[in-house]
Protein backbone atom coordinates (compact mmCIF):
# COMPACT_ATOMS: atom_id res chain seq x y z
CA UNK A 1 0.00 0.00 0.00
CA UNK A 2 1.60 3.15 -1.25
CA UNK A 3 0.00 6.54 -0.63
CA UNK A 4 1.23 10.01 0.20
CA UNK A 5 0.48 10.98 3.78
CA UNK A 6 0.96 14.69 2.98
CA UNK A 7 -1.95 14.63 0.52
CA UNK A 8 -4.16 13.11 3.19
CA UNK A 9 -3.32 15.93 5.59
CA UNK A 10 -4.20 18.60 2.97
CA UNK A 11 -7.36 16.90 1.64
CA UNK A 12 -9.67 19.45 3.33
CA UNK A 13 -7.75 22.39 1.85
CA UNK A 14 -7.78 20.76 -1.59
CA UNK A 15 -11.56 20.31 -1.49
CA UNK A 16 -11.97 23.91 -0.32
CA UNK A 17 -9.81 25.27 -3.18
CA UNK A 18 -11.59 23.15 -5.79
CA UNK A 19 -14.99 24.28 -4.50
CA UNK A 20 -13.85 27.90 -4.43
CA UNK A 21 -12.64 27.76 -8.05
CA UNK A 22 -15.88 26.12 -9.22
CA UNK A 23 -18.02 28.58 -7.28
CA UNK A 24 -16.03 31.57 -8.53
CA UNK A 25 -16.41 30.50 -12.17
CA UNK A 26 -20.13 29.85 -11.67
CA UNK A 27 -20.58 33.21 -9.90
CA UNK A 28 -18.76 35.09 -12.64
CA UNK A 29 -21.12 33.74 -15.30
CA UNK A 30 -24.34 34.24 -13.35
CA UNK A 31 -23.18 37.57 -11.90
CA UNK A 32 -22.68 38.95 -15.40
CA UNK A 33 -26.14 37.76 -16.46
CA UNK A 34 -27.86 39.20 -13.36
CA UNK A 35 -25.83 42.43 -13.58
CA UNK A 36 -26.83 42.94 -17.20
CA UNK A 37 -30.51 42.37 -16.36
CA UNK A 38 -30.38 44.74 -13.39
CA UNK A 39 -28.57 47.37 -15.43
CA UNK A 40 -31.16 47.14 -18.18
CA UNK A 41 -33.99 47.50 -15.65
CA UNK A 42 -32.44 50.49 -13.86
CA UNK A 43 -31.51 52.11 -17.16
CA UNK A 44 -35.09 51.81 -18.34
CA UNK A 45 -36.35 53.39 -15.11
CA UNK A 46 -33.90 56.29 -15.44
CA UNK A 47 -34.83 56.96 -19.05
CA UNK A 48 -38.52 56.71 -18.26
CA UNK A 49 -38.07 59.46 -15.67
CA UNK A 50 -35.90 61.56 -17.98
CA UNK A 51 -38.48 61.21 -20.76
CA UNK A 52 -41.16 62.44 -18.36
CA UNK A 53 -39.10 65.53 -17.48
CA UNK A 54 -38.29 66.27 -21.11
CA UNK A 55 -41.91 65.86 -22.22
CA UNK A 56 -43.12 68.01 -19.32
CA UNK A 57 -40.66 70.79 -20.21
CA UNK A 58 -41.43 70.65 -23.93
CA UNK A 59 -45.18 70.80 -23.30
CA UNK A 60 -44.88 73.80 -20.99
CA UNK A 61 -42.46 75.50 -23.39
CA UNK A 62 -45.07 75.26 -26.15
CA UNK A 63 -47.78 76.57 -23.81
CA UNK A 64 -45.69 79.49 -22.52
CA UNK A 65 -44.49 80.47 -25.99
CA UNK A 66 -48.06 80.51 -27.30
CA UNK A 67 -49.10 83.07 -24.66
CA UNK A 68 -49.13 86.77 -25.65
CA UNK A 69 -47.09 87.68 -22.54
CA UNK A 70 -44.23 85.29 -21.91
CA UNK A 71 -42.72 84.81 -18.47
CA UNK A 72 -38.95 84.98 -18.96
CA UNK A 73 -38.22 83.23 -15.64
CA UNK A 74 -40.35 80.23 -16.63
CA UNK A 75 -38.74 80.05 -20.07
CA UNK A 76 -35.29 80.19 -18.45
CA UNK A 77 -36.14 77.26 -16.15
CA UNK A 78 -37.53 75.30 -19.11
CA UNK A 79 -34.43 75.93 -21.23
CA UNK A 80 -32.14 74.96 -18.35
CA UNK A 81 -34.09 71.73 -17.68
CA UNK A 82 -33.97 70.77 -21.37
CA UNK A 83 -30.24 71.56 -21.45
CA UNK A 84 -29.61 69.30 -18.43
CA UNK A 85 -31.62 66.47 -20.00
CA UNK A 86 -29.62 66.83 -23.24
CA UNK A 87 -26.36 66.52 -21.24
CA UNK A 88 -27.38 63.09 -19.98
CA UNK A 89 -25.26 60.46 -21.77
CA UNK A 90 -26.92 58.46 -24.54
CA UNK A 91 -24.33 55.68 -24.24
CA UNK A 92 -22.77 53.91 -21.27
CA UNK A 93 -19.81 56.15 -20.40
CA UNK A 94 -18.06 53.43 -18.36
CA UNK A 95 -17.91 51.09 -21.37
CA UNK A 96 -15.61 53.43 -23.30
CA UNK A 97 -13.25 54.08 -20.39
CA UNK A 98 -13.04 56.27 -17.31
CA UNK A 99 -15.40 59.23 -17.35
CA UNK A 100 -15.57 62.48 -15.40
CA UNK A 101 -19.38 62.47 -15.67
CA UNK A 102 -21.22 62.16 -12.34
CA UNK A 103 -24.58 60.64 -13.35
CA UNK A 104 -26.21 60.75 -9.87
CA UNK A 105 -25.24 64.43 -9.53
CA UNK A 106 -26.67 65.24 -12.96
CA UNK A 107 -29.86 63.36 -12.07
CA UNK A 108 -30.18 65.37 -8.83
CA UNK A 109 -29.73 68.60 -10.81
CA UNK A 110 -32.43 67.55 -13.28
CA UNK A 111 -34.86 66.67 -10.48
CA UNK A 112 -34.14 69.95 -8.70
CA UNK A 113 -34.68 71.96 -11.87
CA UNK A 114 -37.94 70.10 -12.50
CA UNK A 115 -39.17 70.92 -9.00
CA UNK A 116 -38.13 74.55 -9.48
CA UNK A 117 -40.02 74.70 -12.78
CA UNK A 118 -43.10 73.19 -11.13
CA UNK A 119 -42.93 75.80 -8.37
CA UNK A 120 -42.65 78.57 -10.96
CA UNK A 121 -45.63 77.20 -12.88
CA UNK A 122 -47.68 76.53 -9.73
CA UNK A 123 -47.95 72.82 -10.58
CA UNK A 124 -47.58 70.03 -8.04
CA UNK A 125 -44.41 68.05 -8.88
CA UNK A 126 -45.25 64.37 -9.34
CA UNK A 127 -43.99 61.49 -11.39
CA UNK A 128 -46.34 58.69 -12.27
CA UNK A 129 -44.37 55.49 -12.61
CA UNK A 130 -45.24 52.88 -15.20
CA UNK A 131 -47.26 50.82 -12.69
CA UNK A 132 -49.54 53.78 -11.96
CA UNK A 133 -48.22 54.48 -8.48
CA UNK A 134 -46.85 57.86 -7.53
CA UNK A 135 -43.17 58.30 -6.80
CA UNK A 136 -43.83 61.57 -5.02
CA UNK A 137 -43.75 61.16 -1.23
CA UNK A 138 -46.49 63.73 -0.67
CA UNK A 139 -48.86 62.32 -3.30
CA UNK A 140 -50.63 59.76 -1.16
CA UNK A 141 -54.07 60.34 -2.60
CA UNK A 142 -55.46 61.64 0.70
CA UNK A 143 -57.34 64.43 -1.07
CA UNK A 144 -59.08 62.10 -3.54
CA UNK A 145 -62.54 60.76 -2.74
CA UNK A 146 -62.88 57.01 -2.40
CA UNK A 147 -65.44 55.05 -4.38
CA UNK A 148 -68.63 54.07 -2.59
CA UNK A 149 -67.70 50.38 -2.80
CA UNK A 150 -64.57 51.01 -0.77
CA UNK A 151 -66.55 52.90 1.85
CA UNK A 152 -68.25 49.65 2.91
CA UNK A 153 -64.83 48.00 3.42
CA UNK A 154 -63.71 50.59 5.98
CA UNK A 155 -63.30 49.46 9.57
CA UNK A 156 -65.51 50.88 12.32
CA UNK A 157 -64.50 54.38 13.40
CA UNK A 158 -62.78 55.22 10.11
CA UNK A 159 -63.35 58.63 8.54
CA UNK A 160 -66.27 58.70 6.12
CA UNK A 161 -66.15 60.62 2.82
CA UNK A 162 -68.29 63.71 2.56
CA UNK A 163 -69.06 63.20 -1.13
CA UNK A 164 -69.82 59.63 -2.10
CA UNK A 165 -68.80 58.68 -5.63
CA UNK A 166 -71.63 56.99 -7.51
CA UNK A 167 -70.88 54.18 -9.96
CA UNK A 168 -71.45 54.95 -13.64
CA UNK A 169 -75.05 54.52 -14.72
CA UNK A 170 -76.59 54.99 -11.26
CA UNK A 171 -79.02 57.92 -11.17
CA UNK A 172 -78.44 60.77 -8.78
CA UNK A 173 -82.20 61.02 -8.03
CA UNK A 174 -81.86 58.36 -5.35
CA UNK A 175 -79.27 60.51 -3.53
CA UNK A 176 -80.79 62.19 -0.54
CA UNK A 177 -79.57 65.61 0.62
CA UNK A 178 -80.03 66.51 4.28
CA UNK A 179 -79.36 69.99 5.64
Amino acid sequence: MDFDLEELVNVEQTFYEDGYKDGFAHGRIHGAIEGRALGREKGFEMWEELGFYEGFAMMWKAIVESQPVQDERTLNHIRHLLDLVSQFPRENPSASGPSELDIPKLFRQIRSRYKLLCATLGVRPTLRAADGSSASPDADGADLPEPASREREKPQGARKNVWAVQPAGQSLASTELNF
